[in-house]
């Protein structure tokens, strides 16, 4: 990956590679596939018609391999804990844990663990977003500013006319993650959400470009449409009358559970607890839910039932059908007769090799999160896979087997290495410095005090530096700190390390007379400070 693309960590759904392993878009490869037995009868809907064939054995096949292919997962990966649930047919089958929550105290996972879920807060976002459009607050079609007040987007038609959906499907023309970086610094959710307006767009309705604070725009409007707080909403249209104790869109309340998962990563070659939790509250609609496998099976069987709970209706079909149906192209084909991947409101949706459409979405947390989860509606099958490990594809490859099974009665490939390598290339260090070594005999810099300032710019609010000790010093935003190291010249670079920043990134920080760029806030051309 090149050192200036933009990094698939933060809150990601890691949508092209879910669909890659659902459907073989990217990885595709022919020969690998068993051939499926077709169907003994053809279904009554065409467009649900598909040769692969999920029956209760294969089902309870893919169920009975289900510890062997995590343990070995795990073995694989050094991933600390995982949970897994499974719904079929509105029975749940399975919902058990594995290895620990806290490599520290060493607790057991079990079924009632509460992960942080990272992107899959998209998902049930979408689903109370279904909730309120039934109770009649919105539509999908609702402007968002409608209900944000002072919303804005540098095209002022745009920024008046776009949508709850547009925003879901992630088609405003935002560039991917857009905010992420100011969320990164310390800003709020209101001062992110009023910088949207400063970021250049691509065509609206012609580009899909995935991120977080686009659907924290919606959601925002959605909640104050119905006068609520969105943590507030979320309860009351989905957790609560579902039973999902466990549930929250809260930091906070993850935070109290004494049955919680942590976040890890691997620093220095070894799995340890990471040092700073990810705390997601100000792109909570993104990605701020916190859940157990037993309260998503329970969603999952909802959704899977068609918006019914209890064997009465929850969910209007025509709020939750457009938001778990193909909207825009996620990922297009990457060669002559691949697959593409489509995106919904808040879901991925795609069709495996067996033709069956497979709805989904994944979360990853740089700071310790890999979540996903898998639906088959037309088998009424879904599995969820928490895990709290850095996203490594471990939780993608274990739902991948599982669905091979069910639906072809044996593994077609090796999931988890793919995933594994996939997630690896996606998580490598920032930067054009990255690997080179500091020059020997450096060209001298300037008198340091010659630096020092404040650099103003619109999107990122000014940039400080100032002279602490013998060593210069950049501050950027509420929470952003790090030491400025000379490099040669007017050239000095900093380590920035967050949800973002995966360890060994080193950005440039270039000064050019009254001007500061700083590469790893450059990465779309917004990184320019003047004094």
């Amino acid at each position: 990956m090149s050192g200036n693309k933009r990094r698939l960590v933060s809150a990601v759904g890691v949508a092209a590679l879910v669909l890659a392993g659902a459907t073989g878009c990217t990885f595709a490869d022919a020969s690998s596939e068993s051939t499926p037995s077709p169907t003994s009868s053809v279904n009554p809907d065409p467009g649900a018609d598909a040769l692969a064939t999920v029956t209760t054995a294969q089902v309870d096949a893919a169920v009975d391999d289900l510890a062997s292919s995590v343990e070995t997962a795990m073995d694989a990966s050094g991933t600390p804990g995982i949970a897994v649930g499974v719904v079929y047919q509105g029975d749940v089958l399975y919902a058990e844990g594995f290895g620990v929550r806290d490599l520290d105290s060493g607790d057991p996972v079990d079924a009632e663990t509460v992960f942080p879920l990272a992107s899959v807060s998209k998902s049930i976002g979408a689903s109370v977003v279904a909730r309120a459009i039934d109770e009649g607050y919105v539509s999908w079609d609702t402007p968002v500013a409608d209900h944000l007040e002072g919303f804005a987007l540098s095209d002022p038609y745009v920024g008046s006319h776009v949508t709850v959906a547009d925003m879901y499907a992630h088609r405003s023309g935002l560039f991917k993650h857009a905010g992420d970086e100011l969320e990164e610094i310390g800003y709020d959710r209101a001062t992110i959400l009023e910088r949207l307006s400063l970021i250049p767009l691509a065509p609206w309705r012609a580009a899909y470009a995935y991120g977080n604070f686009d659907i924290t725009a919606a959601g925002e409007a959605v909640a104050r449409a119905a006068g609520e707080d969105w943590a507030d909403l979320s309860e009351r249209l989905l957790y609560e009358p579902l039973g999902m104790t466990s549930t929250s869109s809260r930091y906070a309340d993850l935070e109290s559970r004494d049955n919680r998962a942590m976040g890890h990563m691997q620093l220095d070659g070894e799995w340890v607890v990471t040092p700073d939790q990810r705390q997601p509250d100000e792109q909570s609609p993104a990605g701020g839910v916190s859940s157990s496998v037993t309260d998503l099976t329970t969603w999952l069987s909802m959704l899977l039932a068609g918006g019914e709970h209890d064997g009465e209706p929850f969910i209007e079909a025509s709020s939750l059908v457009p938001a778990m149906s193909p909207q825009i192209v996620g990922s297009p084909p990457t060669s002559f007769g691949s697959r593409a991947g489509y995106y919904g409101y808040g879901f991925n949706v795609g069709t495996t090799a067996g033709g069956l459409v497979d709805v989904n979405h994944s979360g990853a947390f740089l700071l310790g999160t890999g979540t996903v989860f898998k639906l088959l509606p037309g088998a009424g099958l879904g599995i969820v896979v928490l895990s709290n490990a850095s996203a490594n594809g471990v939780s993608e490859g274990i739902a991948a087997r599982f669905l091979d099974i069910a639906q072809y009665g044996a593994e077609r490939r090796d999931w988890v290495p793919l995933f594994m390598s996939v997630f690896e290339g996606e998580s490598e260090p920032f930067g054009s410095l990255v690997g080179e070594t500091a020059p020997a005999d450096p060209d001298p810099a300037q008198a340091l005090e010659a630096y020092t300032g404040e650099y103003a710019n619109d999107y990122f609010g000014p940039a400080t530096v100032a002279l602490v000790g013998d060593e210069l010093e950049l501050s950027l935003g509420p929470t952003g700190r790090w030491a400025l190291e000379h490099w040669s010249g007017d050239e000095f670079v900093f380590r920035p390390f967050s949800e973002n920043a995966p360890p060994g990134s080193i950005s440039k920080a270039t000064f050019d007379g009254d001007t500061l760029v700083l590469e790893y806030f450059d990465q779309h051309d917004l990184g320019t400070f003047t004094r």
